[in-house]
């Protein structure tokens, strides 16, 4: 679509939701929301809830920019939603939606197309906490992200409150081997890498504090790789983008070893847009400013049918 052609839109701007993630959404959705107004687009914000249907009749949204974070967002329910209305839509279709959230199932897709995943085991609620590899472990559910309900377990007297503390987002549950290595998140436009940014935190990882608080993590960008690891990251988040068939824009995260191994963690399909968010700060050091970069995203909305 042309930037005549949106300009002449009503671009609904998604924000809030259902999820443990409300409040990150609301301020993704309010710095994409004064982009888009600032480029002369016709956009309103819309707090998602039970009702978004009938707030895109009432606002009469004919773009969606998804600006969700989380469970009924990010899990392809509203991409089904907004593809039943005809409405086109910002970022990855059902499919890969629901893929990438699900820790589970996008490790199987991951090892099939040849990237590194931890060794892991599934727990599913009322399951026994007994593990196949030894300590330190990683904790976490299955379908949340920033880190929500994910804890390191180093001694054994830890093990059953962070079982409990996951299955309390979800009633499947990831134990990770505990890779040591440096935290790389490669940010994705276009099914092309801008680049790949080092996160130091302050805490024992990039936890949800770390993630949203000024000043508890240190950002390194260009990631201080040899080169030849920097590039095998770009393309094993190109290659993580493209196996789960994912669309438009997106952030990989990985643990890389001091052996250059690249552990592959995630694919955040609507990657944060916040002040403190990684994608937007990738983007600006490949030379796209927020504003562009939002224009950009909208201009590639389309229905994945």
């Amino acid at each position: 679509m042309t930037v005549e052609e949106m300009k002449a839109k009503r671009v609904g701007v998604l924000m809030g939701g259902l999820s443990a993630e409300r409040e990150v959404s609301l301020k993704s959705g309010a710095a994409v929301l004064k982009a888009l107004v600032e480029k002369g687009y016709n956009a309103v914000g819309i707090d998602v809830g039970r009702d978004l249907a009938e707030k895109l009749v009432q606002e009469k949204v004919e773009v969606a920019f998804i600006a969700l974070h989380g469970r009924f967002g990010e899990d392809g329910s509203v991409q089904g939603l907004l593809e039943l209305k005809g409405i086109p839509y910002t970022g990855s279709g059902v499919l890969a939606s629901a893929l990438a959230i699900n820790k589970i199932y996008s490790k199987i897709v991951f090892k099939s197309a040849g990237l590194t995943v931890a060794p892991y085991q599934v727990l599913h609620r009322g399951d026994k906490p007994s593990l196949n590899f030894p300590l330190p472990v990683v904790v976490k559910p299955s379908q949340e992200g920033s880190s929500v309900g994910v804890s390191i377990v180093r001694e054994e007297s830890q093990i059953e409150a962070a079982v409990a503390d996951a299955f309390t987002y979800d009633a499947d549950i990831l134990v990770e081997k505990f890779i040591a290595g440096r935290e790389i998140q490669v940010g994705i436009l276009d099914g092309r890498a801008l680049g790949a940014i080092e996160i130091v935190p302050k805490n024992e990882f990039y936890d949800f504090e770390a993630k949203y608080t000024d000043g508890m993590a240190e950002h390194i960008l260009p990631a201080p790789l040899p080169v030849p690891i920097y590039e095998k990251v770009l393309r094993a988040g190109e290659t993580a983008h493209a196996c789960l068939g994912c669309d438009g824009y997106s952030r990989v995260d990985f643990l890389v070893t001091e052996a250059g191994e690249c552990y592959i963690l995630e694919v955040n399909t609507l990657p944060g847009m916040t002040a403190l968010s990684l994608l937007p700060e990738i983007a600006k050091g490949s030379g796209i400013e927020f504003p562009e970069l939002v224009e950009r995203i909208v201009l590639a909305s389309s229905l994945k049918i």
